[in-house]
């Protein structure tokens, strides 16, 4: 069975940081492309942060600086670490296998002012 579960999220004040972890299972595997993608109420999804088969990773302007993606091949995990968040960072984050096509069920970040 094919999944992609995320897990980290929660309530942080502004300044403050998170992990989050996409644990995949199935034929997807943290080695092909994934991505993490947000979406606030209100807005379209959007892309965060993508890390390529042989590493590379791409980021949003709004995160470059504050959010590192990076991953764990044997434990088949990618995480996005978040730093100095802010209010405008609250939002449901998913992971994507973007070699697959498949979406995890979300995590929730709020950023308190």
């Amino acid at each position: 069975q094919v999944q992609l579960v995320e897990s980290g999220g929660g309530l942080v004040q502004a300044g403050g940081s998170l992990r989050l972890s996409c644990a995949a299972s199935g034929k997807i595997f943290a080695i092909n492309a994934m991505g993490w993608y947000r979406q606030a109420p209100g807005k379209q999804r959007e892309l965060v942060a993508t890390i390529a088969a042989g590493g590379s990773t791409n980021y949003a302007d709004s995160v470059k600086g504050r959010f590192t993606i990076s991953r764990d091949i044997p434990k088949n995990t990618v995480y996005l670490q978040m730093n100095s968040l802010k209010p405008e960072d609250t939002a449901v984050y998913y992971c994507k296998s973007e070699a697959f096509g498949y979406w995890g069920q979300g995590t929730q970040v709020t950023v308190s002012s």
